[in-house]
């Protein structure tokens, strides 16, 4: 049966300088578990890691306590994850070098796996999600010395996406990245910070207040690099996976054409994720990253309805804000998988385990009412007006 101390064997690997995210999956692989890994003798640990790991490894193991650490990391209110823990993210799980561990200060319910139901809020063009469960969430990066152009749809983004339920991913960066945690916050958002350092290490130091405000508004700070660990510039670049992974979608804002951001963009195609960019001025040195990608195919973001379509979300105008009190249970269950996305009736009778002509009757009825309609193709849909 496993016991919580498997979270110290991850802990310490994760502390040992040169055995990074691959290494311990080949050490796994060979011993069978994270505790057979740690215990190992010498003489089988070199045969995985080479001699000179194998013999730093057991010289950090020799000093290395990680009951005493794991109570330091608890005081400084630190919470982590690691690979076996159920609530470890399934994206970030499944890229082929993922953390050891994950350091979070402030909330770890932004990191779980999502699907979220949209309802509106604030403005007739966003939407909130009615249920508890995690929204989706969507990086938006790019450079550290913005445009006023870039600054505008930086925040634009990420506002109207914050407030439509979406969680904000970025970096903490100067520039596009600070903007965007700061408009996820002002829109009434949640934000997750991506560091290439320790979660106890604000770099840099003027987000400090930013990094508070994240914290504080239930939004999580997080790296996979253990507290204390200072900033080192490879380190970034490492991290940019972290951020795509968690993301269902990556925006590139602006970036010159050897931006950072552009790697993040590569590791979120790697990873299977929508990259968008919203069009440049062609004239302007911060176009090149976002102007590159959509060469190569990314997708064209001119509004938050562009990002919308792309994840089959239906947006739902201001003025319905209040059809959910109105409706009986069957419709409300109808018109919030609709919310969600167009269906057939064949999808609604699977997802509903009602009678078909019960449905129907109740489509009918929402029709007459104005709330969804039949699209060319069949399908139903919330209507928007």
């Amino acid at each position: 049966m496993k016991t919580e101390n498997y979270r110290l064997y991850y802990l310490a690997f994760s502390h040992c300088l040169g055995i990074g995210p691959m290494k311990l999956k080949a050490l796994v692989g060979y011993f069978g578990s994270v505790k057979c890994a740690y215990q190992a003798k010498e003489k089988d640990l070199i045969k995985v890691l080479g001699v000179k790991t194998g013999q730093k490894f057991i010289e950090f193991r020799s000093h290395f306590d990680p009951v005493k650490k794991l109570e330091e990391i608890k005081r400084k209110e630190i919470k982590i994850l690691c690979l076996e823990d159920e609530e470890y993210p399934t994206d970030l799980k499944n890229i082929p070098d993922p953390p050891i561990c994950l350091y979070i200060k402030g909330s770890a319910l932004n990191l779980s796996d999502s699907t979220s139901v949209l309802v509106p809020l604030r403005t007739p063009q966003v939407a909130k999600k009615v249920t508890s469960r995690p929204s989706l969430k969507f990086a938006i990066v790019g450079t550290r010395r913005p445009t006023p152009y870039g600054i505008q749809v930086a925040r634009k983004f990420a506002s109207e996406l914050a407030s439509a339920g979406f969680v904000i991913v970025s970096g903490l960066a100067y520039g596009i990245d600070a903007i965007a945690h700061q408009a996820s916050l002002e829109a009434g958002g949640k934000t997750i910070a991506v560091l290439g350092c320790g979660v106890d290490v604000i770099y840099p130091y003027a987000n400090n207040k930013l990094y508070r405000d994240i914290v504080q508004g239930g939004g999580a700070v997080i790296s996979e690099f253990p507290p204390g660990q200072f900033v080192l510039k490879g380190l970034f670049v490492v991290r940019n996976r972290i951020i795509s992974a968690l993301s269902q979608g990556v925006m590139v804002v602006e970036g010159g054409k050897n931006s950072g951001s552009l790697i993040t963009a590569r590791f979120a195609a790697e990873q299977g994720k929508d990259v968008f960019a919203p069009p440049n001025p062609i004239t302007s040195d911060m176009a090149a990253a976002p102007n590159l990608l959509l060469k190569e195919g990314a997708k064209l973001a001119t509004s938050v309805e562009d990002i919308f379509e792309e994840f089959n979300i239906r947006i739902v105008p201001r003025k319905k804000e209040d059809i959910l009190t109105k409706l009986n249970l069957l419709e409300k269950r109808i018109f919030l998988l609709l919310n969600e996305r167009s269906l057939l009736i064949d999808d609604l009778v699977v997802h509903l385990q009602q009678p078909i002509g019960k449905i129907l009757n109740e489509l009918s009825l929402l029709e007459i009412k104005g709330l969804i309609e039949k699209s060319s193709s069949g399908r139903y849909q919330v209507k928007l007006r």
